[in-house]
């Protein structure tokens, strides 16, 4: 059967893009959109909005159904997108930044690594199980596109669970050339460049143009500033921890830039993210780095906390409105789709299980490479070895993942403790008991939302 499910559709935004891509790309125009998601209004608004765009773009070629009931929504799927967030703003992500910041350990996003990401991890694969169960019954051959985070755990522990076929997606990778490209000011034709890392740290080993090696030029506009932002800027207002204002700041990119001075190589992730990846930047002792790097400290329960008041004047563009109309975003999924249906080959960023497509890199890991779709299906590339400086970097946090995964497979909560112990960022603040403490305190604070450890 020719459909697509969406978990999660409650993400209108989101599930414009996705969707109203794919009904945008020829071959998919008569498709059915199975949307679920367990909020009933946030169905029925994200429901309302791809109808419209369905008419307004596509003739009404499309079979737009909702469903409250996922297993019908699944049934006979060829392929399954997944943009839920289990928990939500309140409680869950509140639980990852306040319980922490108890102890003094800071975060910025808290979504894919540390502390934040971990618990993030245990209480979204239990109901990432019941989705992969599902599918083994329903549709055992379609196609998973996971876009929730953490990245590399989820996708980690579904290969490890499911059998299922699945391939992870996320924005850094492709957006890493064009946003530090706009900020250098440098012309982007005749680029030549590979990406490869994991997840959030993945890193841009070569770069040409027009067949020279054109890092030199990078690092040279990168390192004398200033610089320009790629953002509007009310787009980079940020809470200053040490004033207690909020700020407009010319985000250029400091942490970034300083693994790559450091390092040698630039990473995809953004300065925010990044910042809480390594544990260097984001320290009870040296507060002056917050400024010195401009580190939006809680940058997610802000941005949450933006999105949750803004949706009502955001329902009257994109849900209340008649008129509405798409134009083809910049996500992955329907080129994919598009490239596994027709034979067109589509070259995207993807996270999947190394099995050696990275030889320095565990083959029991997830990373992140470049793949291509086509009537062949997906093949992820070979990228041989990273310098041994990057692929130390980015082993700090694959033992993290499989840690977690492990615990969440197995019910452990001594495999917490080791993941929270290894996690770069938490183990530089605090002692072996403190993080002990603050792994209970989450567990606890988490409450039902979490499996139960023994």
């Amino acid at each position: 059967m020719n459909k697509i499910t969406f978990l999660g559709a409650g993400s209108s935004t989101f599930a414009k893009n996705v969707l109203g891509d794919c009904m945008m790309t020829e071959c998919l125009r008569d498709w059915e959109y199975a949307l679920f998601d367990i909020d009933p209004q946030r169905l029925e608004e994200s429901y309302k909005m791809l109808s419209i765009i369905n008419r307004n773009c596509n003739e009404g070629k499309a079979k737009i159904v909702k469903y409250l009931d996922r297993a019908e929504a699944l049934r006979d799927a060829k392929y399954v997108v997944n943009a839920i967030q289990v928990g939500g703003y309140d409680p869950c992500t509140i639980t990852d930044f306040e319980v922490p910041k108890k102890y003094g350990l800071r975060q910025t996003i808290g979504d894919t690594h540390g502390i934040g990401g971990i618990f993030r991890g245990l209480r979204t694969i239990p109901v990432m199980q019941g989705f992969a169960e599902d599918m083994e019954k329903v549709c055992p051959n379609a196609l998973f596109i996971n876009y929730t985070n953490p990245m590399s755990i989820l996708t980690l522990a579904w290969n490890r669970y499911s059998t299922v076929n699945a391939i992870g997606l996320c924005h850094s990778h492709q957006e890493c050339i064009p946003e530090l490209f706009r900020m250098l000011e440098l012309p982007q034709d005749g680029l030549n460049y590979k990406i490869a890392g994991i997840n959030h740290q993945a890193w841009l080993l070569y770069i040409e143009r027009n067949g020279e090696d054109y890092y030199p030029a990078i690092k040279k506009k990168a390192f004398e500033g200033p610089l320009n932002d790629p953002y509007p800027a009310e787009v980079r207002k940020k809470w200053k921890p040490l004033t207690g204002e909020y700020s407009v700041n010319n985000h250029d990119n400091m942490v970034r830039f300083e693994l790559m001075k450091q390092f040698g190589y630039y990473v995809t992730e953004s300065s925010e993210h990044s910042s809480e990846y390594y544990p260097y930047f984001i320290k009870k002792g040296h507060p002056e780095l917050i400024d010195r790097y401009n580190i939006p400290l809680d940058e997610y329960p802000r941005r949450c906390r933006i999105s949750l008041e803004d949706w009502a004047d955001l329902a009257q563009q994109i849900i209340h409105n008649e008129e509405l109309t798409h134009t083809h975003s910049h996500e992955y999924a329907s080129g994919i789709i598009e490239g596994l249906e027709t034979g067109k080959p589509f070259s995207f960023g993807g996270n999947v299980m190394n099995n050696g497509l990275i030889d320095n890199l565990p083959r029991d890991c997830c990373v992140e490479v470049t793949c291509l779709a086509n009537e062949g299906g997906i093949q992820p590339c070979h990228i041989g070895a990273l310098p041994h400086q990057l692929a130390a970097l980015n082993m700090r946090h694959i033992g993290v993942h499989q840690l977690t995964v492990d615990a969440a497979l197995t019910g452990k909560k001594e495999y917490i403790y080791q993941a929270a112990m290894l996690d770069p960022h938490t183990s530089a603040e605090l002692t072996i008991d403190e993080i002990r403490s603050l792994v209970d305190d989450m567990i606890e604070a988490h409450g039902d939302w979490l499996p139960k450890f023994h």
